[in-house]
């Protein structure tokens, strides 16, 4: 008996270990409409590496870059029905699929520096933000930095004069909008695998980047001018289908959160490096002349466009603006006490 016993325990133990490799990886489509040399394309390449590593396999992730599923509008349905797994799509997307409170970071001039940002993203505003995710069959699980914008076109953009007239492409962001209209733009909402071509053919004549998506989608080729003006900003956040999340056995779901918190890390490391790196190659092209706003004419800037603030409190709520403005101010508290 206790020969039989052996025996079927090694059977069921040979069968069960063939089922388990025999079983099918978990597949993690991962979407995204930028370059895969972005600090978000390297991000997810850290990512699936790390998840691969972790789970021995059992989980693969999927990346498809610049916009080979789908474009800008596409995306955040394609999440929803459960065509892809997981997105980062820029905190502007957020506003058309009815979390209109994720437009608080297009507000222009309202982070002054990346202490406050990151105070604002990874506190009790972030994860208010993030909550409002989950009646929308999405789960919010990061947010990823690609640093501050400038302004471009084919004319130079020094006072806000400079605006008028100009067709300017945007993100499908009614603060956004606001912005361009406040310095007397026309905006244009285009997606963003688009605006190369829109830019070349004169369909639009500038747009607003960080220097790392302005240079990798070669928009220096067909702008000849460049304003460091870090009047607004880009950012992600990284989500992930909820039905998806949900049915993930628990330690699996426990690993990839821990993959997506290390990368999050990586990522935000390379964001200003990329950014950094970017702005010298527009220079060495020669194809784009930089210029950098002067701060007396920053300041003029910022109360051209301090009215969007006002027009979004009742969407983008008061409280989380005045609280914003408070963690600034805290943030420059601190500095000065240490100098």
């Amino acid at each position: 008996m206790r020969s039989l016993i052996s025996i079927v325990t090694l059977m069921f133990a040979f069968g069960f270990t063939s089922l388990v490799s025999a079983a099918d990886p978990i597949i993690i489509k991962f979407s995204h409409v930028v370059a895969p040399n972005t600090p978000k394309g390297k991000a997810a390449e850290k990512f699936k590496q790390l998840v691969e590593e972790r789970t021995s396999g059992n989980v693969k992730v999927e990346i498809y870059p610049n916009s080979q599923l789908y474009k800008d509008r596409e995306e955040m349905e394609a999440l929803q029905i459960g065509a892809v797994q997981m997105l980062a799509p820029s905190l502007s997307k957020f506003g058309p699929i009815g979390a209109r409170e994720f437009e608080v970071f297009d507000l222009p001039y309202i982070f002054p520096n990346k202490e406050t940002l990151y105070r604002v993203m990874d506190g009790e505003i972030g994860k208010s933000l993030m909550g409002k995710l989950d009646s929308k069959g999405i789960v919010g699980l990061s947010f990823w930095d690609n640093g501050f914008k400038q302004m471009s076109a084919n004319r130079p953009l020094r006072n806000v004069e400079d605006f008028k007239g100009l067709k300017m492409r945007i993100q499908s962001s009614k603060v956004l909008d606001a912005e361009m209209k406040a310095l007397g733009a026309n905006p244009q909402v285009m997606a963003f695998s688009e605006v190369y071509t829109a830019l070349q053919q004169g369909v639009v004549d500038g747009t607003e980047n960080p220097n790392s998506n302005f240079y990798t989608q070669k928009m220096n080729e067909v702008q000849k001018h460049l304003t460091i003006s870090d009047h607004g900003y880009l950012g992600y956040a990284v989500i992930v289908n909820k039905k998806f999340w949900d049915g993930l056995p628990g330690d699996t779901r426990k690993i990839v959160a821990q993959a997506m918190k290390d990368a999050t890390e990586y990522e935000r490391e390379i964001a200003k490096q990329e950014n950094e790196e970017a702005l010298t190659k527009v220079r060495a092209a020669g194809t784009t002349e930089v210029y950098v706003l002067p701060f007396k004419d920053r300041v003029i800037w910022q109360k051209a466009l301090l009215p969007v603030h006002r027009e979004f409190e009742s969407v983008i709520g008061k409280d989380t603006i005045q609280a914003i403005y408070a963690i600034a101010a805290q943030v420059e508290k601190e500095k000065a006490g240490k100098k």
